[in-house]
């Protein structure tokens, strides 16, 4: 079998017995690592115990599932081998971890104990994982730095790009009580062999390598997608040979079967990384003698005689196999180990099904910030200044601008968002792009080097390296171009971003800013540029959704969403950038709004008009249009969809008995329809009429300007809304 010597060169790819079909290591290699790393046979042992100990919780968990005490499992067999390494290498509570759900040896190596695994199996008050809230084999634990994870496969390795980013960044910083840090962290992130598929990966791996950051990259290559062979899926059946020539990446093949190989390469690339040359990659070659979960039967699609084999490389049956043929331990002591393993799960799984669930009443805890940006603290007079001109793309600027100088953890990044991508530019003639609609112009020269950045043209990468950061401390504001492209963002934003809190019982959290330039009106937008839909965001539990319709409200609320302990979705409505209606005076540079707080735009007596963005101005208009006729209208901007100010609604709603709703999201299943829903449950008995909207045509908008006058909401549309609410 072809070998290589252990070596610190620069050659591309270092190989250590990368096909599985063969024999499970190489005897007299073994021995030299042995010998070369000077490893004892307590140390061997403790390998073998976490490896068999990590087996034993499975079964524990496949045990509790069949006596209806865990309700599902998915197992790391197989995996134990390159994990176990890992955790003999890289250290717990200084690197930082995004482990996947095979990752049980890697999590229990690390400090994690068998207890905790079988409460989360049974989710109840002892899951330090979650606490109740996530499946079995979703890792997290604050204190040894296991950072949450999710059910989704491949969101995690933007994220561990943003936090090796963030420790990269506080590192050259030396920022005063910054978040912890160390120079040569590493941050370590794993996968199977089917989620290398996934865009985001590719993503991470251009990132981290364009960046030298040291994320070690750990494909964990069981052969199989579930059912789907890897060779389906990845030219030459083989990640590693795929990525052979990917610049700034190095990579490691090696047997994951074995530990003592894995652990020779596992330090040959932590060692690489903590001298700061950049990522690797180490593609694992192991089993999985367990279906890929209980609810799936691998017999059903891989042969008798496949299995077989792969029985033979286990390392629960390699591994104490060869330290007993190799006379490193006798057979009594690897009996011992098993025992001693076996005993503790045992132990482990009765406690944890004594262990009480959490109690109903706590079924909502952690979805937000014990910081509430609704209260009187985020509430602050405006000091003005100047001239009332600031347009609402100023305002905006000049916030950013603001805050930025004062908290050096603040990033703001996105495509084109930066002055310059090459910063030495900053001091010279030339002008700089700032945004394509120049709200971010200037904002790179007020901070610091680094603070201001731009991201390639891809949105999961902004969102997924925010997340990161966020999580590591830092205060990301950052910037989707258009809300029409945001798609490719909505896993990490819906799945990641908001359930950060929740999922990890409030261990993690995700504090960051998303500004959106969102709608239409601006003639040729078309299809692509035209797009609303707030809803789909308001739908998410975890999120704050922001939609302010003038500069000084966009001020205050901006501020407050970069003070807030809480993900903001922050939607700019590109067609007010630049009015002359909604303008203002400079208030201050500690002027704050608090969030669910509506605004009564004109106070009227005879009928409400509930809107936000693009609409409030229309419907301002139709209000003064319809006054000369005798008609008085009370006009309220929502400003803040999540937090929503029902009470604003509630009293307006007592003095005029008449509501209409207007927004320029589509009508089917808009937003409000969801304050209609509420208005009817709650307000029903101040009805004297139906309630009305006046929303967007359902249909795309088209760049022809007289079909889009007829698409979008106008402020006819708004009075005849209006009059048929008001005759009724």
């Amino acid at each position: 079998m072809q070998t290589t010597e252990i070596e610190m060169s620069n050659s591309k790819t270092s190989k250590r017995k990368a096909n599985p079909k063969k024999q499970s290591g190489d005897y007299e290699q073994k021995l030299a690592i042995i010998k070369e790393l000077k490893l004892s046979k307590k140390y061997l042992l403790e390998m073998l115990k976490n490896i068999y100990l990590s087996r034993k919780v499975d079964d524990a968990e496949i045990t509790m599932k069949k006596q209806s005490k865990a309700f599902f499992q998915i197992s790391g067999a197989g995996h134990e081998g390159i994990l176990t390494a890992v955790t003999k290498v890289l250290k717990p509570s200084y690197d930082y971890f995004i482990p996947y759900y095979r990752d049980r040896a890697l999590c229990l190596g690390l400090g994690v104990t068998a207890y905790e695994m079988l409460c989360q199996a049974n989710g109840n008050t002892g899951d330090s994982a979650s606490h109740g809230r996530q499946m079995p084999s979703h890792w997290g634990n604050l204190k040894l730095n296991i950072i949450t994870k999710s059910s989704c496969t491949g969101t995690q390795f933007l994220q561990a790009v943003g936090v090796a980013e963030a420790g990269k960044y506080l590192t050259k910083k030396k920022i005063k009580n910054a978040p912890v840090h160390h120079k040569d962290e590493v941050v370590f992130v794993s996968t199977g062999d089917g989620t290398t598929s996934q865009g985001e990966f590719w993503e991470a791996l251009t990132t981290a390598s364009v960046n030298k950051l040291p994320v070690f990259f750990l494909v964990e290559d069981n052969g199989y997608a579930i059912s789907v062979p890897v060779a389906v899926q990845t030219p030459e059946g083989s990640i590693s040979k795929t990525l052979e020539s990917f610049p700034g990446l190095k990579i490691y093949e090696v047997d994951g079967n074995c530990p003592i190989e894995s652990l020779a390469v596992v330090k040959e690339a932590a060692e690489y990384l903590r001298a700061g040359n950049g990522p690797v990659l180490v593609h694992a070659h192991v089993t999985r003698p367990y279906s890929h979960s209980l609810s799936d039967d691998h017999s059903m699609y891989r042969t008798k005689e496949e299995l077989s084999l792969e029985a033979k490389l286990d390392v629960v049956n390699s591994f104490p196999e060869f330290l007993i043929e190799s006379e490193t331990a006798t057979a009594e002591e690897v009996e011992a180990v098993k025992n001693q393993a076996t005993a503790e799960v045992k132990e482990a799984m009765n406690k944890a099904i004594e262990t009480a669930w959490p109690e109903q009443s706590t079924y909502a805890d952690h979805l937000y910030s014990e910081i509430d940006p609704t209260s009187s603290a985020f509430e602050t007079e405006a000091k003005f200044e100047g001239k009332d001109d600031v347009p609402l793309a100023a305002a905006i600027n000049m916030t950013l601008k603001s805050e930025i100088k004062k908290n050096p953890l603040m990033r703001v990044f996105g495509e084109d968002v930066a002055d310059f991508s090459e910063e030495e530019k900053i001091d010279t003639d030339l002008k700089g792009k700032g945004g394509v609609f120049k709200v971010t112009s200037g904002v790179q020269k007020a901070g610091l080097p680094e603070q201001v950045f731009n991201s390639p043209l891809a949105e999961a990468n902004i969102i997924g390296r925010a997340i990161g950061q966020a999580i590591r401390g830092l205060k990301p504001v950052v910037e989707i171009q258009f809300f029409d492209y945001i798609w490719t963002a909505y896993m990490q934003l819906k799945n990641e971003m908001a359930t950060t809190r929740y999922r990890s019982g409030g261990d993690f959290k995700c504090p960051m800013v998303v500004r959106v330039p969102i709608g239409g009106y601006l003639k040729g937008g078309s299809i692509y540029h035209s797009q609303s839909g707030e809803s789909l965001f308001t739908h998410i539990p975890g999120i704050r959704v922001v939609f302010p319709s003038n500069a000084l409200d966009a001020i205050g609320l901006l501020r407050t969403a970069i003070r807030c302990d809480d993900p903001v979705m922050f939607l700019e409505h590109k067609h007010l950038y630049y009015q002359g209606y909604n303008r203002t005076a400079y208030p201050g540079d500690e002027f704050m709004i608090p969030f669910g707080k509506a605004r009564i735009v004109r106070a009227g007596t005879d009928a409400t008009i509930v809107c936000w963005g693009a609409l409030v101005q229309k419907a301002v208009e139709a209000a003064k249009e319809l006054e000369t006729k005798g008609h008085s209208v009370e006009v309220i901007d929502a400003r803040t969809l999540a937090p929503f100010d029902m009470e604003t609604i509630k009293t307006s709603l007592k003095k005029t008995n008449r509501i209409m709703i207007a927004h320029e999201e589509h009508k089917t299943s808009g937003y409000a329809g969801e304050i209609a829903a509420r208005i009817n449950e709650e307000c029903f008995q101040d009805l004297d009429a139906p309630i009305l909207r006046v929303c967007s045509k359902d249909t795309h908008v088209a760049y022809c300007p007289s079909l889009e006058e007829v698409i979008l909401p106008q402020t006819s549309d708004v009075k005849n809304k209006l009059m048929e609410l008001l005759n009724y």
